[in-house]
Order: structure tokens, then sequence, then C-alpha cells
């Protein structure tokens, strides 16, 4: 009889124990909860910008929780094939970052991460070949990347939420863009010979300035030549006529000295050189300044 009692007490425990077990869960900082009654969706427990976290209740055999991730999530495409608008092929790598602003609306559209992930591939790889299929080649790797990623991201947020994903798309970001194997010979030889004519366009260029250069610098030595020449016999000139106007000076005040001195420059200009034959009469008046001197002039 003394057993009874304890047995009872224990199932009764247990059932306790049980009960409280399937009533009290754990909501983390970093995750929000959705409770279920009988498979549907009626409330969300730590949704984003609410409180929530930590012991929560529910009722227990009734409602079950399913939890999912409050903080950004990342989505990697599988590399996709775009075809841009000069024609060229381009092998895309893209990722996708997003968080859940409506559980609830997460949870009836696409139920789990699973599926979740691949619909937004499936998304997100639509709008990079409508948008990049807009683009060239040149604008989707360098020039306008910024820009087609912005107007994708966009069109991922709105297309999401026409959809009613119960997604917020905070960033879409290009990893790397490639050529197709098959393809990238004859891509690299017509780069190759683009360079080359740029190459050639360049030195051709270079060759022309430099032809400019020299025949500027030839015009302007046969200038400084010219002029200097010009200023030269100018010079001489002037200096020509003042010597000739000294002489004649200096011939006027003495005639006799100014005959002795050209006879001097007579005699210095033809026997200079020491090696200069003269046939002349003793009595020649070109030697009279050998016998007489500077007085010879006088007589």
């Amino acid at each position: 009889m003394t057993r009874s009692p304890l047995i009872l007490w224990a199932i009764l425990a247990f059932a306790a124990i049980v009960i409280l077990a399937n009533s009290l869960f754990v909501v983390e900082q970093r995750q929000q909860a959705i409770v279920l009654r009988f498979g549907q969706p009626v409330r969300v427990i730590h949704a984003p910008g609410q409180p929530g976290a930590g012991l929560n209740f529910k009722t227990p055999f009734v409602e079950n929780v399913i939890k999912l991730d409050r903080r950004n999530l990342a989505m990697e495409a599988a590399q996709e094939e775009v075809i841009a608008s000069d024609e060229q092929r381009l092998l895309v790598d893209a990722f996708l970052r997003y968080r859940i602003s409506d559980p609830l609306q997460y949870y009836r559209t696409l139920r789990n991460e699973q599926i979740a992930q691949d619909r937004l591939e499936r998304l997100v790889n639509s709008s990079l070949r409508q948008i990049l299929g807009s683009a060239a080649q040149s604008d989707i790797i360098s020039g306008r990347r910024d820009q087609l990623m912005q107007q994708t991201r966009l069109d991922v947020e709105s297309r999401a939420k026409a959809s009613r994903l119960g997604i917020e798309v905070i960033d879409l970001r290009i990893k790397r863009v490639d050529l197709p194997a098959q393809i990238q010979p004859n891509v690299f030889r017509s780069m190759q010979t683009q360079r080359q004519q740029i190459a050639a366009q360049t030195r051709a260029k270079g060759e022309q300035q430099k032809r400019e250069i020299i025949a500027s610098a030839d015009k302007e030595v046969a200038i400084t030549l010219a002029t200097a020449q010009q200023t030269g016999e100018t010079t001489k000139g002037q200096g020509d006529a003042q010597r000739t106007r000294i002489f004649a000076e200096a011939y006027g005040k003495d005639p006799a000295f100014s005959a002795f001195y050209r006879s001097m420059q007579a005699y210095e200009t033809g026997l200079a050189q020491g090696d200069t034959t003269l046939i002349l009469s003793p009595d020649s008046a070109f030697f009279k300044y050998f016998e007489q001197g500077p007085g010879g002039a006088r007589r």
C-alpha cells in the first residue's frame, strides 16, 4: 500500500517534466522563431525589430517551433553564362547577401533555407542575364560594373517583393567575370592584335613628332646662323668702314708715313711666305724703303 502513492507521484512528476519540456523553448539572440499550431504558423518570436530572445512558452503537444537565422545570410549563385550586348560570352560568378525580414511570409512561401537558396539563385541568375545582357563586355568588366550591380540588386529586390519571399536584399556583387574556355584563345589573339595596332599608331605618332621637332630645330639653327652671319658681316663692314675712315684721316695728316705703311704691308704680303721670287729692276720704287728707309717717301 505504501508503494502506490510513490508510483503515482513519480508518474505525475514524470508527466510534469514531459509537459514542461514541451512547453519551454529558448530563442537565442541570433535566432527568430515561428510557432506552428497543427502545422500552421501562428506567431513569430524575436522577429526583426522586436524583443523575445530567451526563454519562451508554447502549448505542449499542440504547437511546435521552427527557428530561423536572424543574421545576414549569404548565397553564392552558380556560375552563369551571360551574352553581353556586343555578343561577347561571359561566365559570371555572383553572390547575394540578404536577411529574413518577414518570417511568416518566408515560411509560407519557401518553407526552409534549402528551398530559399534554390529560389534566390534562379532569381539572381535571371536578373543577371537581363541586366548584364543589355551592357557591353567592357562595361561589365570595369566601365559600369558598380552601376550594373546596383540595377541588378534593385531588380532582384523588386522580384523578391513581388514573389512575397519575405526577405530583404542587402547587397549583390560579382565575384569574378571570365571568358568561356573555348573562346579564350581567339579573344586573347584579338586583344593582342588590338594592342599591336595601338602600339604601331603610338610609334608612328612618336616618329612624326620626332621629325617635326628635328625640322623645327634645324629651322631655328638655320635662322640663328643666318642672323649671326648677317650680324657678323654688318659688324665687319662697320669695322672696315671705320678702319678706312681712320686710315684716310691718318693719311691726310702724314702722307709720307701712310705711303711707308702701305709699302710695309705690301712687303709683308709679298715676302712673308719666304718662298716668293721677285724679278725687279734694282732701282724699282718697290725697294726704295730698303735703301732710303722711311725718309724715302719724302724724296
